[in-house]
């Protein structure tokens, strides 16, 4: 999803989740109307998502943050005989593994750099095995390195998990670079849905980005 600050992406995003309740219309997924739910149950449902401002437990390790994510989705929050410490291990270290965080699986998160503490985010959203995940700006605020590396493991999750990825940017760049289709919106609405290449020549994109043009975006 692309679109200038204010165009609805995050809004657009929350309403899908369940964090903001829809004036009208419906929110469908997977045949079921999840309108309106609250978002545990969007969770419960498949969806998880990712937030513009990082939203993690400091204090807790990197394992740990990610370890409550898994617990919480399998509902063993409350088992009182087993040490949490002993549970769902081997999934956490699997996910960690996957977005390249077991080398600092024992360190805090809040000792983490912004770029690490934005992919420890992916990974708690992975705890909750979506079959659709939701990405807010995932780059913002990383150095060049951190960028390439988080499009590269977005690109290999979608590639090894099999699941359907929608993020939001303000990187025309990075969107072209990754996405199978793009949803561009401005001022709330839509205005083009389509592949990369639709996306490139369409004029009111071009208005809505440099003030219009005759060529297509690059």
């Amino acid at each position: 999803m692309l679109g200038p600050n204010g165009a609805g992406k995050t809004t657009l995003f929350n309403l899908i989740t369940g964090v903001l309740k829809p004036d009208s219309g419906k929110v469908v997924f997977k045949g079921e109307d999840i309108t309106g739910l609250p978002p545990y149950q969007v969770c419960r449902r498949g969806i998880s998502r990712s937030f513009q401002v990082v939203n993690v437990f400091p204090k807790l390790s990197v394992f740990e943050n990610v370890q409550v994510s898994v617990l919480s989705r399998q509902k063993r929050t409350w088992n009182l005989f087993t040490p949490s410490a002993k549970l769902a291990i081997a999934e956490t270290d699997r996910i960690l593994g996957d977005v390249g965080l077991m080398d600092i699986r024992d360190g805090t998160s809040a000792a983490l750099s912004h770029g690490e503490r934005k992919v420890l985010e992916i990974a708690i959203a992975l705890g909750g095995n979506p079959e659709f995940l939701i990405l807010d700006e995932p780059t913002a605020g990383m150095s060049p390195e951190e960028t390439t590396r988080c499009i590269d493991l977005i690109k290999q999750l979608k590639e090894r998990l099999g699941i359907t990825i929608l993020f939001c940017e303000h990187d025309m760049e990075i969107v072209f670079s990754i996405s199978d289709r793009i949803m561009v919106m401005v001022r709330g609405s839509t205005i083009i849905e389509g592949t990369c290449d639709d996306v490139r020549c369409c004029q009111e994109v071009q208005d809505a980005y440099l003030g219009g043009s005759d060529a297509c975006l690059m």
